[in-house]
């Protein structure tokens, strides 16, 4: 779009990050708080992660905070709808945001988990469940993604402390990740 001459654009919205893994009979699902708009911070302490059924599940998103909070409303009803199962409600989840004129313009994605697993879900109908038990989405993803699987594979650190400490790599390099971290755990550390 142009006026007056001077190219205008529709200001670009930067992720965050979300990590899950499991280790050691627990489940960490952790998310930083920055949201961006642009080449500007905009707040540092948004919550993009929490739990659900009564405690028993934990999900973070990465994209829009209205799109994420409309997911996270989208898979309440479905954790109802299918007896809190979190397997069987992700699926449904990821057929109706394939197929959905509306949900396909949602512009987040989810980590999802619970004891028995952890999901990531897109709206191209993708529900993938890690190898290693550990997932990451957002824009310092990958970051948080590569250091988690070296402390898993290279230390003897809880869930908790590899989620902490890969997080903070992540924030340390991504403009779009601080370091005011949320972090929700399941199980006990064995």
């Amino acid at each position: 779009m142009t006026s007056g001459g001077i190219e205008q654009s529709k200001p670009i919205f930067r992720s965050t990050t979300i990590l899950a893994l499991r280790r050691g009979g627990q489940v960490v699902l952790i998310g930083d708080g920055q949201v961006s708009l642009g080449n500007t911070v905009m707040k540092g302490g948004a919550r993009k992660v929490r739990t659900m059924q009564d405690g028993k599940i934990l999900g973070g998103f990465a994209g829009s905070a209205a799109d994420g909070l409309s997911l996270f409303e989208r898979l309440e009803g479905k954790l109802d709808e299918h007896g809190g199962r979190l397997r069987r409600a992700a699926v449904e989840m990821a057929k109706d945001w394939r197929t959905d004129r509306v949900m396909r313009r949602l512009e987040a994605m989810l980590i999802v988990a619970d004891l028995d697993g952890i999901y990531l879900l897109s709206g191209t109908g993708d529900i993938i469940e890690p190898d290693d038990g550990v997932v990451a989405i957002g824009s310092g993803g990958n970051y948080a993604l590569a250091a988690a699987r070296a402390l898993c594979e290279k230390t003897d650190l809880s869930a908790r402390e590899i989620a902490e400490a890969s997080m903070k790599v992540a924030s340390d390099i991504c403009i779009y990740t601080n370091s005011n971290f949320t972090l929700e755990v399941l199980g006990e550390q064995s």
